[in-house]
């Protein structure tokens, strides 16, 4: 186990400085069971650190936190039924990232569903918190996981799969149950995605077609600074090469870029997956960065609202209305779309959704007030935050009657009697 590190620590973009007294990376689960069972003796707190690109207080503890990177474990397929739409699954270390994954499994013939918009992210992380892609018919990639085995409070392994009347709290918990050590995804064969993006649009024609627009592509992303309302800056389209899609008429009157673009705005896209319509493999076209470079910007702030997928066509005139306020402290504003889920603590969970996110410039006192007003104008739709980005509401973390609380509060007791990750997210008031 490598020892105990103590200097101050913060997640990725440097706006939460964790109270963790320290940080250990067990070298095996062994040693990783004998952690959190000698912190629960003693009545302290654990939690499980990923890849630190969350930028809540997810990962915050006001005892140890913990890395899973270390384990020793591997990725490896495991054989599932005689269907091979039932396997082979992945079974993937909870610390590894899916720029670590992606390319084992594609070497073997396999992808996963879907991917977020950048690989840097650790896959128990990224289940965890509810990351998603883009994509109508594509849920989070929490709804890869078919299985996910946890150190409990008690130091025992515990296992939890599909079927299990406890899988729809266990994926998405918020590391709220235990520590990740893996994860079990659901893999299909092997596929390519060719990415064009249309840059400059007419604002009024995307709003008015914006289903259209998000249904034009495997997956879709809408991208927009607000500096100027009467334009989007692009829509990047993402298609598999074994399926054909149908380009809004807004997108088909006219040509796709013929330059790589990056999703801010003047921003140097070499970080950018590659577009211009090349077909490469699933991992290297589905996340909007490339693995080998920096993530995004780099210097930000995040955050995100999921709404009712009837939302789409006044999403964009509600901003457009607050830009005056939101436009000085934003980089980019992104469109997507998801399909629903039936986990307990999902943003997704009963709805088709339209997710409005919002990439700021790292100054907080500038942002705070205009993503106050983004929650307000969009307050009508019901809207919901994302678990691991800022917010300016925190009722809008656990909205009453979006999520079974009650339910996965059950759940916790059981597995965590002794709140050894306790997660103050999951105890915001409303507001």
């Amino acid at each position: 186990m490598t020892q105990p590190q103590r200097q101050h620590r913060t997640n990725w973009a440097g706006n939460v400085t964790y109270r963790a007294r320290d940080l250990v990376e067990p070298g095996s689960v062994a040693e990783l069971q004998e952690v959190v069972a000698t912190a629960a003796a003693a009545g302290g707190r654990v939690r499980a650190l990923g890849s630190r690109h969350s930028f809540s207080t997810v990962a915050d503890t006001d005892g140890r936190q913990v890395g899973t990177r270390r384990l020793g474990l591997e990725v490896e397929l495991e054989d599932g039924d005689e269907d091979e739409a039932d396997g082979p699954f992945a079974v993937v270390p909870g610390g590894a990232t899916y720029a670590e994954v992606a390319p084992v499994l594609h070497e073997h013939g396999r992808a996963l569903h879907n991917l977020g918009s950048l690989p840097h992210i650790s896959v128990a992380g990224a289940c965890a918190t509810g990351t998603h892609g883009s994509g109508d018919g594509l849920g989070s990639l929490a709804t890869a996981v078919t299985a996910v085995e946890i150190v409990a409070s008690s130091g025992d392994l515990v296992r939890i799969a599909a079927g299990d009347p406890d899988f729809g709290g266990a994926v998405l918990s918020l590391g709220a149950l235990g520590v990740v050590t893996r994860l079990w995804l659901r893999t299909e064969p092997t596929y390519e995605v060719a990415q064009r993006v249309w840059e400059d649009l007419p604002a009024d024609e995307v709003a008015d077609q914006l289903g259209a627009v998000l249904a034009s592509g495997t997956s879709v992303s809408v991208f927009t600074d607000l500096a100027d309302p009467t334009r989007v800056s692009s829509v990047w389209v993402k298609q598999r090469t074994d399926a054909s899609g149908v380009l809004a008429p807004c997108l088909a009157s006219r040509a796709p870029a013929t330059r790589e673009l990056h999703p801010v705005p003047g921003v140097d896209p070499a970080a950018a997956s590659p577009q211009l319509g090349v077909p490469g493999p699933w991992h290297e076209r589905l996340p909007h960065f490339r693995a080998s470079h920096l993530p995004s910007v780099g210097d930000e702030l995040q955050s995100e609202l999921f709404l009712p997928r009837s939302a789409a066509p006044h999403l964009l005139a509600a901003l457009t209305g607050i830009r005056d306020v939101v436009a000085p402290a934003l980089l980019v504003h992104e469109i997507r779309s998801a399909a629903a889920d039936d986990l307990w603590l999902s943003p997704l969970r009963g709805r088709d959704s339209v997710m409005a996110h919002f990439t700021w410039r790292p100054e907080p006192d500038v942002v705070m007030p205009a993503l106050r007003a983004v929650e307000e104008a969009l307050a009508p739709f019901s809207p919901r935050a994302h678990w691991g980005k800022i917010t300016a509401t925190p009722g809008l973390r656990a909205p009453e009657r979006a999520y079974d609380l009650a339910v996965f509060e059950t759940l916790r007791r059981r597995l965590d009697p002794g709140g050894v990750f306790a997660q103050d997210l999951l105890s915001l008031p409303e507001a």
